[in-house]
């Protein structure tokens, strides 16, 4: 819950990254801040076998841009945005001395020409309504590069499933941050497990890629969400057939490495875990995509949290799909007591 309260665009991290380290303390061994902003936990960190578990902190956002002279504010995107999502919604702009609430406005519809109506609005023709009286009474209490975000609100819905805003990649970091407890709780460990809350996914990926590189995994797992598909318009043929509480999604495809998803596989039967298969035939829009080539390679898994309305106010997921990816991940952990071979 505080995590989906707390906000976390990329590049303005700093506020969940507390929280994550607050979380870790009297769990893992150490607790580093990289200077990328990746926060990284590790409990037995000198055993031979390195294993990371992977979750991106980051969230999609916007960013001041512009105030005019009657104190309205314009904004750029951070991150991937369909700006249909941003029309009437009530935001928040995250300034030096506090939250500021807001609103993204247009012109009525009622004002619309026929032809302006038949146009989807770009982020540029938007703006933010803060009930400043003029440019000067807004730049007062907002600057050019303060970060935006959707009101931060979590909404419980039936059958224990529940929305807010960034679940996308909330729900996965509280997955590894999870996983990591209970694998460490089931001790003792047979690996050096780290944890990485990493940043800056949404823009590129980039904090996996740095934090990945200074802790040097042989096996690492991503955890994200992935498009449920049991909703209206959205063809299974194309996007596979992903239900929410149906259980974690397991991906297949050149980005995951097939004896880390044969684990997997074999973790979920052991332990009595429904899991979904997803398929991609290339390399995946996740952390799991730079993990894979880090130095001179990584072992790479892909598990994801069936997500509806991606990059919304109202990204929906199942709690129990994400308890369930947590017993997943952290069985996969005890799993390593045994023989491994990561050599395709």
């Amino acid at each position: 819950m505080r995590l989906l309260e707390t906000p976390s665009p990329s590049g303005y991290e700093q506020p969940v990254q507390r929280l994550v380290r607050e979380y870790l303390a009297g769990i893992a061994d150490t607790i580093t801040t990289d200077a990328h902003g990746n926060v990284i936990g590790a409990k037995n960190p000198t055993a031979p076998l390195r294993m990371l578990l992977a979750g991106h902190c980051d969230q999609i956002g916007l960013i001041v841009q512009y105030i005019d002279a009657e104190g309205y504010i314009s904004v750029q995107p951070i991150g991937g945005w369909d700006p249909m999502q941003l029309v009437g919604s009530r935001v928040t702009i995250w300034t030096a001395t506090g939250a500021v609430p807001g609103v993204i406005a247009r012109k009525p519809i009622h004002l619309l020409s026929e032809e302006e109506r038949k146009v989807v609005p770009k982020i540029k023709d938007l703006w933010i309504d803060i009930g400043a009286c003029d440019k000067a009474d807004a730049e007062s209490i907002v600057r050019i590069g303060d970060c935006v975000t959707f009101e931060l609100r979590v909404q419980p819905l039936r059958h224990n499933l529940v929305c807010a805003v960034a679940m996308d990649d909330k729900i996965g970091l509280w997955v590894v941050l999870e996983a990591f407890r209970r694998a460490v709780a089931a001790g003792p460990l047979p690996c050096a497990l780290f944890v990485a809350s990493t940043v800056q996914e949404e823009i590129g990926l980039r904090g996996a890629q740095t934090s990945s590189y200074g802790i040097d995994p042989q096996v690492a797992i991503a955890v994200d969400v992935t498009h449920a598909t049991d909703c209206p318009t959205i063809d299974k043929k194309s996007e596979g057939d992903i239900a929410l509480g149906k259980g974690p999604v397991v991906y297949r495809g050149p980005n995951m490495n097939p004896h880390v998803v044969s684990r997997l596989l074999e973790t979920a039967t052991n332990r009595s875990i429904a899991v979904q298969l997803a398929a991609s035939g290339r390399a995946t829009p996740t952390d799991a995509n730079v993990l894979q080539t880090t130095r001179s390679g990584v072992a790479t898994g892909l598990v994801s949290i069936p997500n509806r309305y991606m990059h919304s106010a109202v990204e929906t997921i199942s709690l129990e799909d994400a308890d369930q990816a947590a017993n997943l991940l952290a069985g996969f952990v005890q799993s390593l007591n045994g023989p491994t071979q990561w050599i395709p």
